[in-house]
């Protein structure tokens, strides 16, 4: 099943997990947008600066550590997105509370080893 993902904090750098999260989900299909400090591109997906007009997804990745979603909170709750992502050192209780409020489902988990084992 095809899952619009949003990656929010993006990297151009081959080295970061979110950069390895993009290519991953490609190798998998699976539709991405890239939302990252620096505009680029990563495995042909483009990555942009802000969240684009009008998207829809159903899953929000994150890369951004508590303090640096701060910025991100009211987008990406504004997205409706049906879960949201929080991979390692991305952990927001703050952010993640005010999801469930409005019924998304949040899981701390890696977006990596949740497509390798088949349960993205």
């Amino acid at each position: 099943m095809k899952k619009e993902t949003l990656v929010l904090g993006a990297s151009l750098n081959d080295d970061r997990y979110s950069n390895r999260a993009i290519r991953a989900l490609r190798e998998h299909e699976q539709p991405v947008v890239a939302v990252g400090l620096r505009e680029g591109e990563v495995a042909g997906v483009p990555v942009v600066k802000a969240i684009p007009q009008g998207v829809q997804v159903d899953t929000v990745t994150i890369y951004l550590n508590a303090h640096n979603q701060k910025d991100w909170e009211q987008a990406v709750l504004a997205l409706k997105p049906k879960r949201i992502i929080f991979n390692p050192g991305a952990e927001n209780p703050d952010l993640a509370t005010k999801a469930k409020e409005q019924g998304v489902e949040t899981l701390e988990a890696c977006t990596l080893v949740m497509l390798a084992t088949g349960q993205f």
